[in-house]
């Protein structure tokens, strides 16, 4: 009913003026082209390369692990040209003027209780379509991202048994909810496919780090707070604003997948007053590693795959004394960004029942030691730029940054900067810097973006990705 709206919304043809409006037309387009509008027609889970297995009465992929083959296409897409190195800093938009210092309209307004201005607003009928190229690759990024949550809410359900779950804390009404979610997922990447047309990348074959239930909620909470974070990061940048609205509707949605995958590892749902924003370029990194194969002639991504910063130190959540985390990296899962914390340790707190240092699956938990506190000393090493990475090892790790300087904490409001002590090759540590956005809110908290810069440059939520060209290597911070 909901795509039928759409198409017999976008598919009327404007009238000449003074002309009377066509009856609404509901004929679904034949193929995909530049005046084809979105699509009513449903998208199959088997695009691609899924193959569906049935155990515990769930459904996944036959194969997830990592790609053997040799890559036939190797970087990111190009445009026929490319105009400059970086976008250099502009002033203030000399349109953006206006103030309102009486509280009431001050210009004319268009129709009855209808204040002037806004985009969109002027009566032309919606085209729920991609504008530009920035729109086609920001949604085809989505798409990418919807396809992974697809499989991956369906692969632990079928992977884990109902014992294991049962041990995890997680009961059938908590896998009942991950599979409602795993079917929200089936119609987010219809309505992205539909937006973009013939040429919507399909779904593909994953490779993921988890070994327990554990380590596959808390790899879930981080794949989708890249996935929010990321949709966040450019959608009011898109050309087409019907998109922009359709987008909204359906990562207000991934907000609260992450939320409860937080609920279900012990940690808080809620620990920031904002959200934060992150350039495609840097979900991309955190997503493109977890890709194994794409079908052949699948669409390719434009963004920027950054080398991996890997954070010795990252708090294990499921130890009730955090601060006992090791220091060499080995508590995390895996080399890859987005990699769980290790379940399957001594000083668990996934079964202890103590107030302040229990971690199961809760509404809320309250810390006695929190995950990470302001002056703690945080320890990085980082890949050199040039690995292969993403779907069929085609894409390959680059930075155009000198020397790493500073750490760049992106939260909340905030891209805040500490400095960097370089030790060694590619190691090195900071200290993780206090501040607050208003009141008592540290800045620093959740599950946020952290990188290695040459510059601290002053950047702002509408204009982060002024600061890819300076990023030495990107990585994920367990602040709480």
């Amino acid at each position: 009913m909901f795509n039928s709206l759409i198409v017999a919304a976008a598919l009327l043809i404007l009238p000449a003026l003074g002309a009377p409006a066509p009856a609404p037309q509901v004929t679904e387009p034949a193929s995909f082209g530049p005046d084809s509008q979105i699509s009513a027609s449903p998208q199959s889970s088997t695009t691609g390369y899924r193959v569906e297995v049935v155990e515990n009465g769930y459904t996944s992929a036959t194969y997830h692990g990592p790609y053997t083959g040799t890559p036939t296409t190797i970087g990111a897409a190009q445009g026929p040209t490319t105009l400059a190195a970086s976008i250099p800093t502009q002033p203030l938009n000399p349109t953006a003027t206006y103030y309102n210092s009486k509280g009431v309209p001050l210009n004319p307004m268009p129709a009855p209780y209808t204040p002037a201005g806004g985009l969109g607003t002027n009566g032309s009928l919606p085209r729920y379509m991609v504008e530009s190229d920035f729109d086609f690759e920001s949604i085809a990024l989505g798409l990418y991202q919807e396809w992974i949550e697809l499989d991956l809410f369906h692969d632990g359900l079928v992977r884990f048994t109902d014992e294991d779950f049962t041990a995890a804390g997680l009961g059938p009404e908590a896998r009942s909810l991950i599979e409602f979610m795993a079917d929200q997922e089936s119609g987010h990447s219809t309505l992205l496919t539909n937006m973009l047309g013939e040429r919507a990348p399909k779904e593909c074959v994953y490779d993921y780090p988890y070994t327990t239930v554990r380590e596959w909620v808390d790899f879930m909470q981080r794949l989708t707070r890249f996935g929010e974070s990321g949709v966040w990061g450019f959608i009011n940048h898109l050309d087409s604003r019907e998109v922009g609205q359709l987008l909204a509707q359906s990562i207000a949605t991934e907000a609260r997948q992450q939320q409860i995958f937080r609920q279900m590892s012990g940690l808080s749902p809620m620990d920031v007053w904002f959200e934060n924003g992150w350039p495609q370029s840097w979900s991309w990194t955190m997503l493109a590693p977890y890709i194994s194969y794409c079908p052949e002639n699948t669409t390719r991504l434009a963004w920027q795959n950054f080398p991996t910063l890997h954070i010795l130190n990252n708090a294990n959540i499921n130890r009730y004394s955090p601060n006992d985390t090791a220091q060499d990296g080995s508590e995390n899962a895996g080399r890859r960004i987005a990699d769980p914390s290790r379940s399957n340790i001594t000083g668990s707190c996934e079964n202890l029942n103590v107030t302040g240092y229990g971690c199961g699956p809760s509404i809320a938990h309250n810390k006695s030691e929190p995950l990470s506190f302001p002056g703690k000393k945080v320890l990085f090493q980082w890949d050199a730029p040039g690995q292969a990475v993403g779907p069929n090892n085609s894409y390959v790790t680059s930075t155009s940054a000198g020397a790493p300087k500073f750490v760049g904490w992106s939260q909340q409001l905030n891209l805040t900067y500490s400095p960097l002590t370089v030790t060694g090759n590619n190691t090195g540590y900071t200290y993780q810097p206090e501040g607050f956005v208003y009141g008592n809110d540290g800045i620093i908290n959740g599950t946020m973006a952290v990188m290695l810069t040459d510059l601290d440059l002053f950047v702002t939520p509408f204009n982060t990705s002024m600061l890819n060209p300076h990023i030495v290597a990107l990585g994920m911070y367990q602040a709480g």
